[in-house]
């Protein structure tokens, strides 16, 4: 299953197992906070001011 902009957190940690660390890497450090888990990729991203295209990417690679 591909990930999207759309993708919950909580679904991209459980569909990539090396997500924790991709999206660590780019800046996200809050991946056990509540509120996270029922964020998209895409509202996560804007909050941290990162380029969700890129992220995609890596995600998907």
């Amino acid at each position: 299953m591909k990930i999207t902009k759309d993708t919950l957190i909580s679904d991209i940690l459980r569909m990539n197992p090396d997500a924790a660390s991709i999206l660590m890497s780019f800046g996200m450090g809050c991946l056990g906070c509540p509120s996270s888990q029922m964020e998209t990729l895409a509202q996560a991203a804007g909050v941290h001011g990162i380029d969700v295209d890129e992220l995609l990417e890596k995600l998907n690679a």
